[in-house]
């Protein structure tokens, strides 16, 4: 197959396993998944569901956040790593929603990034899952089976990005990256399968000879 041929493939057998990809974080607006979205760096998403009922029952808006002492917050999300930062950023940048955009979650990815530890992929996540604007945040799992698929030969998720955006039309961008990532979770883990073992690997290259399991 080639390059486009194996990424039509892909598209239309991700449709058919994961319909209508759930978000993985729990959330009941634009703000509490921007924070939550903002807690999963370097954390699994079961954790930050675990953490967030007890931060969001301090404050679950950014008024009421911007108020709660960041030693506070930080004991609060420690089960998450990194929680000095982690909670010095929720503070600031629930300060900065109320100061410059009347308490309102932003909705461009200029502004979002501009909001204490939001970074590329945390703005593009909160836009595609609050906003529904196409966007294709790429996450490890999406990095590692780009370059496991050979849809990119990117060194860093910035071309990753970039080398997928133009493989996908805008409208699956949305869908494709949840779906990868639940495959990459479920079927094709860094682990459980070295590009040999799992029926996408060992469709979309046959050459490749499967090794014993370790």
């Amino acid at each position: 197959m080639t390059k486009t041929e194996r990424a039509a493939w892909i598209a239309e057998e991700l449709e058919k396993r994961f319909p209508n990809p759930p978000i993985p974080l729990d959330h009941k607006d634009a703000y509490t998944l921007l924070v939550a979205v903002l807690l999963s760096a370097q954390c699994t998403d079961i954790r930050v569901n675990k953490v967030t009922p007890l931060l969001f029952a301090r404050a679950d808006n950014p008024a009421d956040m911007a108020k709660v002492p960041v030693e506070e917050i930080q004991a609060i999300i420690r089960p998450c790593g990194l929680a000095p930062a982690k909670a010095k950023g929720i503070s600031g940048l629930s300060k900065i929603i109320m100061e410059k955009h009347g308490g309102e979650v932003p909705q461009t990815l200029e502004e979002l990034e501009a909001l204490p530890g939001v970074g590329h992929k945390t703005a593009s996540v909160v836009m595609v899952q609050a906003f529904g604007v196409p966007a294709f945040p790429v996450d490890t799992h999406i990095h590692r089976l780009a370059q496991r698929w050979k849809l990119s030969s990117g060194k860093n998720v910035v071309q990753t990005e970039r080398d997928l955006k133009r493989l996908f039309p805008a409208s699956k961008w949305n869908d494709l990256h949840l779906q990868i990532i639940y495959y990459g979770r479920e079927v094709c883990p860094a682990r459980g399968c070295d590009g040999k073992r799992c029926e996408f690997c060992q469709t979309l290259f046959p050459p490749r000879r499967a090794s014993p399991a370790p």
